[in-house]
């Protein structure tokens, strides 16, 4: 039931119209002026809303306004006047007030007004709710000296306009690091936008990148921005930076330089505003040396580098993290809130994690899932994880049948479980030779030599 302060010092206006606001379901509380309205705001912690008169002997309604905003900035305050001009209307909005009713009052009018006034109210509520969960999900977690390294090195480096270039492998949380620079930075109200370049086609990278004019090539049916663009006055993340063509990376290049760039098809010059982060879990100077990576991008990209740990180097973080996704999974999948039983985090810190961070939230969210009652309990962490390493085991065995024969040499046999490997990493990549390259761990041109070696088309 919504509580509403009336504050007016008309006495039949706080008799008729708290009268009519309880007909309706408010509980309602009364004040004959502005000095008392205001004890009541303090005193009062459970209000809803304000109906506020703007003329009043004791205290001008627009100085009450501004004090009500000043204490509590949350109330939704609607003004109300009977002699009230549009300049005073117009201050009154521009002071915070949700809207603004003439005298004499409509019952109706009123009514509508306070809903909406309430449900906006709620809507916003809603999103400092959503808004503390997102932080919440993108929290870094932990307490290793190794974690709060890179805290103080992002507070050192955030202020600035440097460039970033975050290192680690897969899953151990690079592109929270990029997001805690973005959101510590002068740039926090601008945009934060990143780009996976391993999971761009080659021919497409430059039109994700920079954007394209409409027929600039066969199926740009209209004009496009690009991330640059996109992220103009905010921070551009680029993931998996290693897998940019060297094409590709040349006109990186002179964006970084100049601040300029052009869309495909395009011959006007665009300036943007962009603090790039790159981030990417290959050894890029050894990549320079095998002629795959530039090593004046290479320099442009590494003002400052930051290496984010695997999580085997902060086994002390699991707990920490280990309770952190618990909270999560179980708002995620409405479930009951869960606890650790005895041994469950200590056999999760025995775990050497070679999925990282992300891998841990993966297993707790099964957990969730999967274990029953309140408590989790060592044996349900043993259950969860053991499928994952025997089951492994089992099917590569038993897929290992299918290419033995003791009529076949162990070349020919090689050559059919390779031609097998590539055949299903090229069918899963779509058909991009970068990825399935980069999923089986091998350079490109080597997969490519082995594809025409093997009769792969």
């Amino acid at each position: 039931m919504p509580s509403v302060l009336i504050i007016d010092d008309e006495q039949n206006i706080l008799v008729t119209l708290s009268r009519a606001l309880q007909l309706e379901g408010y509980r309602t509380e009364v004040a004959g002026g502005g000095k008392l309205g205001l004890e009541k705001v303090a005193s009062h912690g459970a209000l809803d809303a304000v109906l506020l008169d703007v003329l009043m002997p004791d205290m001008d309604g627009l100085e009450v306004l501004g004090r009500i905003r000043t204490a509590a900035p949350e109330l939704p305050v609607v003004m109300m006047s009977g002699h009230a001009t549009v300049e005073v209307a117009v201050r009154a909005v521009r002071l915070g007030a949700a809207d603004f009713l003439e005298k004499p009052l409509s019952t109706d009018k009123v009514l509508v007004t306070l809903a909406n006034a309430l449900a906006i109210r709620r809507l916003a509520e809603e999103n400092r709710s959503l808004r503390a969960q997102m932080g919440l999900a993108r929290r870094m977690v932990g307490q290793s000296r190794c974690l709060q390294e890179i805290l103080e090195q992002i507070r050192m480096v955030a202020p600035s306009n440097g460039r970033v270039l975050i290192t680690g492998e897969n899953g151990t949380g690079k592109e929270l690091v990029a997001r805690a620079i973005h959101e510590e930075s002068a740039r926090r109200a601008g945009p934060f936008v990143k780009l996976n370049c391993a999971a761009v086609p080659q021919e497409l990278i430059e039109s994700e990148l920079f954007g394209h004019e409409k027929g600039s090539f066969t199926g740009a049916s209209s004009l496009r921005r690009g991330k640059f663009e996109a992220a103009d006055g905010g921070t551009l993340l680029l993931d998996e930076i290693g897998d940019m063509p060297l094409s590709m990376q040349a006109k990186l290049l002179r964006v970084l330089q100049e601040g300029e760039l052009e869309r495909v098809g395009s011959s006007e010059t665009l300036r943007v505003d962009v603090r790039v982060l790159a981030a990417t879990n290959q050894d890029l100077e050894a990549a320079i040396e095998a002629g795959r990576f530039r090593q004046d991008l290479f320099y442009r990209l590494n003002v400052v580098p930051i290496r984010v740990p695997p999580l085997r180097e902060r086994r002390e973080d699991i707990p920490w993290l280990g309770q952190h996704f618990l909270q999560l999974a179980c708002e995620e999948h409405n479930r009951r809130a869960k606890a650790f039983g005895p041994g469950a985090l200590e056999r999760l810190g025995e775990h050497d994690w070679p999925g990282n961070v992300r891998e841990l939230k993966n297993t707790i969210e099964r957990l969730v899932i999967m274990a029953p009652g309140d408590e989790i309990r060592r044996e349900d962490v043993e259950r969860v994880m053991q499928p994952t390493r025997a089951g492994g085991a089992e099917r590569a065995a038993s897929g290992l049948e299918e290419f033995y024969s003791p009529t076949r040499q162990l070349r020919e046999m090689v050559e059919l479980a390779e031609r097998a490997f590539i055949t299903r990493a090229m069918r899963d990549c779509e058909g991009h030779a970068t990825q399935a390259a980069k999923q089986l761990g091998l350079e490109r041109s080597h997969l490519y030599k082995k594809m025409k070696a093997l009769g792969i088309k």
